[in-house]
């Protein structure tokens, strides 16, 4: 009985051990720009892959009257692997964010509030900027900013298809457009609401074109990256 229980008590904290090992590492990015919409988000990617998006609106809205109002998002999110490499590689060849990163000039656009923090087993640093100094970190922050655009555009496309068919078209036209110009990413996101759209046959002919051309973006991420 004894040997019994000193085995149990052995596996549960190996078990324990082995856990704490394989806790992914994790990086949280966070915007912040009261007069946009959303007014605030978090992504938070783990290196596994697994990833969070949580949006909160702004207190004034342009278009409050508008079927598809600003409204917080909350929802799990897979990042393009390519991404989320860069970024880790990037956080751990520079002090896992731990140094000074804004590229302290006065004269230059305010385009939000930005921080991106790192934990892991081998290390945590944060830090927050409106343009970073590097370029690689701010090409990775546009990168992220793309794919929260998305993000949005997937919960207006979602509302719309409910309520607003008619607005469909012209939503989907301005991703497409964001999509070529690069300041959308990562649709396999929201592939499974440009399959409802695309499979809507109460949907206008060309929105339905343009959702299933997107849908061939997801399939083949390169093109929209």
């Amino acid at each position: 009985m004894r040997n019994s229980m000193l085995a149990i008590a052995l596996f549960a904290a190996f078990a324990a051990t082995q856990g704490f090992a394989q806790t992914p590492a994790r990086i949280v990015f966070s915007f912040d720009h009261p007069q946009l919409q959303p007014a605030h988000y978090t992504i938070t990617i783990d290196e596994t892959g697994d990833g969070h998006f949580e949006s909160v609106p702004g207190a004034a809205a342009s278009d409050q009257d508008d079927t598809v109002r600003p409204a917080p998002v909350n929802r799990t999110i897979r990042l393009d692997d390519g991404l989320r490499a860069d970024l880790f590689r990037y956080a751990r060849s520079h002090a896992f964010f731990g140094g000074r990163c804004d590229r302290g000039q006065s004269g230059l656009a305010f385009t939000g509030n930005k921080t991106l923090a790192y934990t892991g087993s081998d290390g945590r640093g944060t830090c927050s900027f409106v343009w970073a100094s590097d370029t690689v970190l701010q090409r990775l922050t546009d990168q992220l900013n793309a794919v929260a655009f998305t993000i949005e555009i997937g919960r207006r496309l979602d509302v719309e298809v409910q309520h607003d068919r008619l607005g469909l078209d012209s939503e989907l036209s301005e991703l497409q457009d964001a999509v070529k110009s690069r300041r959308a990413s990562g649709l396999p996101n929201i592939a499974p609401e440009l399959e409802t759209i695309a499979g809507d046959q109460q949907v206008m002919d060309r929105a339905r074109k343009r959702a299933t051309a997107l849908l061939t973006c997801c399939e083949n991420p390169q093109k929209s990256n």
